[in-house]
């Protein structure tokens, strides 16, 4: 039986109160197995980025618990879950983030400056070369392509080996021949080293690189595909099942 990394139940998260309470997610209960590649989709306000953040420690639920390399989160205080999100699990964003001021490998050391522990030089180095920018170490990011900068935040949020990587419409910013590049690096992660990688996008052709994919509508799972995925297959169960998403 496939370890689960990551297991959501009975997910719910709900804002304000009265006639202006919002369900973000309702009762979403899923789990991303050790060694693959998960896709979220869904139409805007479905919850996907919701899901990503509290599977990721970054918002808490109101209801329903998150298990994360075998801790559950709502049983960790603030200081606990920091250094839980700091150690054991990777977030890249959609705009990037990196320091404009720092290297791409002060960049990539600044996860393990920030937890007080010195960076070897050498796993710095293999950061880098992992997302084929060995050569680009010493460079800003104003020195970098899109699809470069990308690069280096992966390198960042796997410097310190997490458990999983959680990424936020990671080709949303970046041109075609620069998303295929991330997303042949996301899936190379996977099949060589085992990492696993849980990916929110709106991309039928990003999503298709996944092992499975998530449809989410109105906070709820409406879907679950599993491969092997087309982008077309992909586009065609996705109106099926969030006919709001195709239009």
């Amino acid at each position: 039986m496939t370890t689960q990394t990551v297991t959501l139940t009975g997910l719910r998260v709900a804002y304000g109160s009265g006639l202006r309470r919002v369900t973000a997610l309702d009762g979403v209960t899923t789990g991303f197995a050790g060694g693959t590649f998960t896709a979220v989709m869904g139409p805007s306000g479905s919850g996907k980025s919701t899901l990503l953040h509290c599977a990721a420690g970054l918002d808490r639920p109101t209801e329903g618990t998150v298990t994360v390399d075998g801790v559950r989160l709502d049983q960790l205080g603030e200081d606990e879950l920091t250094r839980l999100r700091r150690d054991r699990i990777g977030f890249v964003f959609q705009a990037f983030n990196l320091i404009s001021t720092l290297t791409a490998a002060q960049n990539v050391e600044l996860p393990l400056r920030l937890a007080g522990r010195r960076p070897e030089p050498r796993d710095v180095t293999a950061a880098l070369a992992a997302v084929g920018l060995a050569d680009r170490a010493r460079h800003r990011p104003g020195e970098l392509s899109g699809g470069e900068q990308q690069r280096v935040a992966i390198a960042r949020a796997l410097i310190t080996r997490p458990a999983v990587l959680f990424a936020d419409e990671p080709t949303g910013a970046l041109d075609s021949a620069a998303s295929r590049q991330v997303l042949r690096l996301l899936r190379g992660l996977v099949d060589e080293h085992g990492q696993t990688v849980v990916m929110v996008t709106h991309d039928p052709t990003a999503a298709a690189n996944a092992d499975r994919i998530l449809l989410l509508a109105d906070g709820r799972l409406a879907d679950e595909l599993t491969g092997p995925l087309t982008a077309a297959s992909v586009a065609a169960r996705v109106a099926d099942a969030t006919p709001e998403l195709s239009c």
